[in-house]
């Protein structure tokens, strides 16, 4: 490797670091999984969709895989095909450590500390 191509994948690893395109959350939001999954994978929007907050972080994103590739194909997998079509690998590991240890509440902060009160 040139020393041109070590320059540039420095340049590209604090560029990924700095605006936060590894970070879980963020992509969570921007590939619209919340669409479905609600905040932190808490609420499903239907019964039918399962709550990610807690799962394994290796379980959700080789369910995540299986889907993607097709070869898990039950239940809802069909609708999850077209959102995951676009997402990678690496970003998949990215929101799968996000959601393990994301927090299983079904109210928004705010309301929790409303309750406080």
């Amino acid at each position: 490797m040139n020393r041109w191509s070590k320059v540039m994948l420095c340049v590209l690893g604090l560029t990924w670091q700095t605006y936060g395109w590894a970070d879980g959350a963020k992509l969570y939001t921007a590939k619209l999984c919340h669409t479905c999954h609600g905040a932190n994978g808490a609420k499903p929007i239907m019964p039918l969709y399962p709550k990610l907050c807690g799962q394994s972080a290796e379980y959700l994103k080789q369910q995540s895989l299986l889907i993607k590739s097709g070869k898990r194909n039950s239940g809802m997998s069909a609708a999850m095909m077209a959102m995951v079509s676009a997402v990678t690998e690496a970003e998949f590991d990215q929101i799968a450590k996000f959601l393990e240890g994301a927090p299983c509440s079904d109210s928004a902060p705010e309301a929790s500390k409303a309750k406080k009160k």
